[in-house]
């Protein structure tokens, strides 16, 4: 996983490093993955009650790392989080602590949602996920 870099005047500024995690149907591929991707970016969310594993997953990594805006040790470079009926949007400080990352891939596994990194497109399944 890597940070986004913009250039300004010449000089390059680090900007969010995003991620989201997806609650999809079970046998999801990283294709089913993107595809959701694409339809949040085009505003088209399902209406569907929120999965109980995103619930969970937003509650524990919140409660790990509140997104009050103007903390100073917040890793959200965006507040609050984006969340739908199937996932969370993670924009976070490129400088965040490495335990940031290490938790929301740990949070991932556990509730059994997909992890999509944003920068290049990679997802990265629970990690007792077997393809059907």
């Amino acid at each position: 996983m890597t940070s986004t870099w913009r250039t300004t005047n010449g000089t390059l500024s680090a900007v969010s490093f995003d991620l989201s995690v997806w609650a999809l149907a079970p046998g999801a591929t990283p294709e089913d993955v993107r595809t959701a991707v694409r339809r949040c970016r085009a505003g088209q969310h399902t209406d569907r009650h929120p999965d109980p594993r995103v619930v969970e997953f937003y509650r524990a990594i919140t409660a790990a790392y509140p997104e009050r805006p103007g903390l100073a040790d917040t890793p959200w470079a965006v507040t609050p989080l984006h969340t739908a009926g199937d996932h969370v949007e993670l924009n976070l400080h490129p400088t965040c602590a490495d335990q940031v990352l290490l938790d929301i891939e740990r949070l991932a596994g556990e509730h059994r949602l997909m992890l999509f990194d944003v920068q290049d497109g990679s997802v990265y399944p629970p990690p007792n996920h077997t393809d059907s």
